[in-house]
């Protein structure tokens, strides 16, 4: 066995530059010579298994961590951009895109910010920054979903905050929401109270700062979890302010941002505790629903922890997560599993997050192949948020969550599904303009680089399956 096609020498190469460990000895440790490690930082040998893991070994990583990157979402991102016809007259091949992001990923995030720039300036977007104010907050949210896939969305040192935390609220006896309330009281002196807010906030510290409100309108998890998220900023602050200045994030938005984020991993760590919560999707095989049930979560927020379980040596199955709502905009995307998902546009009409709008509350399987051959097994649900008030404003959403053909098995949801024919397989695409499916009746937009043919003879269903 070896792993000739998984072009991780330029990740070897960038891991040991990292460390500061020479090539002539890092390959003295293996006992290679440094021109044969050259090759393989080049891709130019194969490594063999054995020789894997010894390099794992000697960079303090796990073998996976070698053979599995986030290069393949970010090749997936620059074809995107690459796509647009600004490059029309470039000539870039797909291998050009590929050698870019394998061999210098931070070069490669440079072009998608440049990219992402350009994309706000020509649609006539204000940017503050460039006239020393606050970035656009939408460009923060690309930086968040960056630094979160860099991270693979586990961050150890708040899983290990969050632990203490639930530990000492465990030990009151007390349920673990009374625990929560009563940990917030007598840590920090704040009381809990439910109260009549204004319309749009959820959660307010009172003016004397003694008194943490939370809405009476909120669901009963909705509620819990803004408590553990308030007690995130206060107990894992050092945490992250850590992770954040570690964090090559740009200025504006991006760094409040990301405070909010990861307060909200650490109260799902503390929620849904790792270990019990891991064991819990093993058993019950990732059912959702149960899960949530069994730890006071929604929907939403099991589909989150899951896609966090990612601790060495004791690891869930590698998930994607995403967020759409009824329009198409994806307001949260996530990938371990592998599949690209798009970063500038929508994602593939025939992919089962838009038709779970079709079937609410209802969880919709598929087994979805991309252009390459991959194939993922995917469910959606649609959601529901908004406040228990008569004739409140709804948003519908629906989640995607998914992973590789091999892990299907493992969630619940697999059951009577035919993983290995093709009966049930729809085919989907990244997006129309790097999407190859000529013959797809769905397109809303040709593909790159490519040109109509018409023939006022024959009028094809599709305008765009008839092209050079």
């Amino acid at each position: 066995m070896d792993t000739a096609d998984t072009q991780i020498g330029g990740r070897i190469k960038r891991l040991r530059r990292q460390r500061r460990l020479p090539q002539a000895e890092l390959a003295q440790a293996l006992g290679i010579s440094p021109s044969y490690l050259n090759l393989i930082e080049h891709n130019r040998r194969k490594v063999t298994v054995p020789l894997l893991f010894a390099i794992a070994g000697q960079l303090g990583v796990e073998p996976g961590e070698l053979v599995e990157g986030d290069e393949g979402r970010l090749v997936g991102d620059l074809m995107e951009a690459f796509g647009d016809d600004l490059f029309a007259d470039s000539d870039i091949t797909n291998l050009e895109i590929r050698d870019l992001a394998h061999a210098n990923p931070a070069a490669a995030r440079a072009v998608l910010r440049l990219y992402d720039r350009y994309r706000h300036l020509a649609a006539g977007t204000a940017t503050p920054a460039a006239q020393g104010g606050a970035e656009p907050f939408h460009l923060a949210t690309e930086a968040i979903s960056d630094f979160l896939q860099l991270n693979g969305n586990h961050f150890p040192a708040l899983e290990d905050a969050a632990e203490r935390v639930r530990a000492d609220i465990d030990s009151s006896g007390d349920s673990f929401e009374s625990g929560l309330r009563t940990y917030l009281f007598n840590v920090f002196g704040l009381e809990v109270r439910l109260a009549s807010l204004p319309h749009g906030i959820a959660r307010q510290l009172d003016a004397g700062g003694r008194q943490l409100l939370v809405s009476d309108l909120l669901p009963a998890e909705s509620a819990t979890f803004l408590l553990a998220q308030h007690l995130g900023n206060l107990s894992a602050a050092g945490e992250i302010d850590a992770i954040i200045a570690a964090a090559n994030l740009p200025e504006g938005d991006a760094p409040a941002l990301a405070r909010n984020v990861l307060s909200s991993y650490f109260a799902g760590a503390v929620v849904m505790p790792y270990g019990p919560f891991l064991r819990a999707c093993r058993d019950h095989r990732y059912d959702i629903e149960r899960l949530g049930r069994r730890f006071g979560a929604s929907f939403e927020q099991v589909c989150h922890r899951m896609t966090t379980l990612q601790r060495k040596g004791a690891s869930g199955v590698p998930l994607h997560l995403v967020r759409t709502d009824i329009a198409g905009n994806i307001s949260k995307r996530f990938s371990l599993s592998g599949i690209h998902i798009p970063r500038h546009s929508g994602a593939c009409p025939r992919w089962n997050i838009y038709s779970a709008f079709l079937a609410p509350d209802r969880i919709n399987a598929q087994i979805s192949e991309m252009p390459d051959g991959r194939r993922y097994f995917c469910i959606a649900r649609t959601i529901t948020k908004g406040d228990y008030r008569h004739n409140a404003p709804r948003r519908y959403l629906s989640i995607g969550l998914g992973c590789a053909i091999e892990h299907a098995r493992e969630l619940v949801y697999s059951d009577g599904i035919d993983l290995a024919g093709d009966l049930q397989v729809v085919p989907i695409g990244t997006g129309c303009r790097n999407c190859p499916r000529l013959e797809c009746g769905h397109r809303a937009h040709p593909p790159a680089d490519h040109r109509f043919r018409f023939d006022e003879r024959v009028r094809p269903v599709s305008l765009y399956g008839r092209m050079s």
